[in-house]
C-alpha cells in the first residue's frame, strides 16, 4: 500500500526493525547511552544550542507540554492560526485555563508578520504567542516565521511554536530565528512511528516555568531535564520507539539534513506540477505551499470520499481526506519523511486513475 498521508509515514525496514528487538531496563546503564544518543542526535536536527527533550506522547502531546508549562490560568495569549493545527494550540490554552485570542486567516494563506506586530504593540498584557509552522490541514507554511518571531522578540514575549511537521524535512533556525519553545513530532518526518514528541526550551522559556501556575504532571517539563541529567525518563519510555529514532537518525545524518530539505523540495514540486496537470487546483496561495503535503481541491460534481475509496481500494494508494470545515473539500497528499520521487510518481498515476474512473474529464497523465 502506498501511504501518502501527511502522517504516520512510512517507515524504512531498518526502522521498523529496530523497533522489535528485546526490551532494556529503562533505569539501567544501556537506556542512559540510548537516551544521551538519541537527545543529541534530535537536538542536531533541531540545530538549537537549547536544550531538547523527547516525551513518550503524540504532537498533540508535546503541543499540551508547550501550553502546559508556559501558560498560566487566566493569561492571555495571542494564538495565530492558519488551520486546524493552529485552532487545536487555542483548544489547549482553553483547557488549561488560559484565555486564547485568535489571529484567524482564510485556509490556504499564511499568516501576516505586520499584523502580530501590531496586535502585540497595542496590547502589553499578552504575553505569550503561538503559532503553527507548517500546517498539513491546508498544505501552507508560514513562511513569515522569521518575522513573527523578530517582532515577538522585539516586544520581549515568548514563542510558542508547532512544528511537528516542518522540522526535519522544511528549514526551522530554532536559534537564528529565537524560537523559544519548539514541537515536533516522530511520525511525520523523522522516518520512524508515532508516539514520541520533541520539545527544545529556551533559557527564556524555562525562567517563565518557574513562574508559571498551571497544573501540570506527566507533561512538567522540570522533571523531565532533571530525569534526562540522571540518563532517565520521569516515567517509563516508549523503548521501541527510541529503538527506532537511534537508527533513523543515523539514516537522516547518513543522506545529510541540508540533502533531506532539498530531497522535500523537489519532491513538493514534483507533486504540486503533477496536481496541476491533471487539472486540479491547489488550496493553498501561491508563495506558502508547503513542502510536506499538498492540498487539491476536490473537482465540482466529485466526491472526496470516492476518490480516497477508489484511490485506495484499486490503486493501493491512501491520501488523507480535509479535515474541520474542509472535509469533503480537499484530498492531501503526503510528502513528507522516507518518500522518494518513485513514491511520488506513483501516487500521481494513483490519483490520474481514480479521476478518470470518477469521470474527471481534466484527468491526463499525471507524470
Amino acid at each position: 500500500m502506498n501511504l501518502r498521508i501527511p502522517g504516520p509515514t512510512p517507515l524504512p525496514r531498518e526502522v521498523a526493525e529496530a523497533g522489535g528487538r528485546e526490551m532494556i531496563n529503562h533505569r539501567g546503564p544501556e537506556f542512559a547511552d540510548l537516551i544521551a544518543r538519541t537527545t543529541e542526535g534530535v537536538r542536531r536536527v533541531y540545530g538549537t544550542e537549547n536544550e531538547v527533550l523527547t516525551l513518550s506522547a503524540s504532537g498533540t502531546g508535546g503541543m499540551e507540554a508547550a501550553v502546559a508549562n508556559h501558560v498560566s490560568p487566566g493569561e492571555r495569549v495571542l494564538v495565530v492560526t492558519i488551520g486546524v493545527f493552529g485552532n487545536r494550540f487555542a483548544e489547549i490554552v482553553t483547557a488549561y485555563g488560559g484565555i486564547p485570542q485568535l489571529l484567524e486567516h482564510e485556509h490556504g494563506t499564511a499568516a501576516d508578520a505586520n499584523e502580530v506586530d501590531r496586535i502585540l504593540a497595542s496590547d502589553p498584557s499578552i504575553r505569550t504567542v503561538l503559532i503553527t509552522h507548517n500546517e498539513t490541514s491546508t498544505g501552507a507554511t508560514n513562511v513569515a516565521l522569521p518575522r513573527i518571531a523578530e517582532a515577538v522578540r522585539h516586544h520581549d514575549r515568548l514563542l510558542l511554536v508547532d512544528a511537528i511537521s516542518s522540522l526535519s524535512s522544511i528549514p526551522v533556525d530554532v536559534d537564528g530565528w529565537g524560537l523559544d519553545v519548539v514541537v515536533s513530532g516522530s511520525q511525520k518526518g523523522w522516518m520512524m512511528g508515532p508516539g514520541l514528541a520533541f520539545i527544545s526550551v529556551s533559557e527564556r522559556a524555562w525562567e517563565r516555568q518557574e513562574r508559571c501556575t498551571a497544573p501540570r504532571f506527566y507533561f512538567d517539563l522540570r522533571r523531565a531535564r532533571r530525569s534526562l541529567e540522571a540518563g532517565q525518563t520521569p516515567w517509563t519510555p516508549a523503548i521501541p520507539l527510541l529503538f527506532q529514532l537511534d537508527r533513523a537518525l543515523e539514516l537522516m545524518f547518513e543522506e545529510g539534513i541540508e540533502a533531506i530539505y532539498e530531497r522535500h523540495r523537489r519532491l513538493a514540486r514534483m507533486t504540486r506540477d503533477g496536481v496541476r496537470s491533471l487539472g486540479l487546483e491547489l488550496l493553498a496561495a501561491e508563495g506558502v505551499e508547503s513542502d510536506t503535503v499538498t492540498a487539491m481541491r476536490v473537482p465540482e460534481g466529485i466526491a472526496a470520499s470516492d476518490i480516497l475509496r477508489v484511490a485506495r481500494e484499486e490503486h493501493g494508494t491512501v491520501f488523507a481526506g480535509g479535515q474541520g470545515p474542509l472535509g469533503g473539500k480537499i484530498v492531501r497528499f503526503g510528502h513528507l519523511g522516507y518518500v522518494s520521487e518513485e513514491d511520488v510518481s506513483s501516487g500521481l498515476d494513483a490519483l490520474a486513475g481514480t479521476l478518470r474512473a470518477l469521470g474527471f474529464a481534466g484527468a491526463g497523465a499525471a507524470v
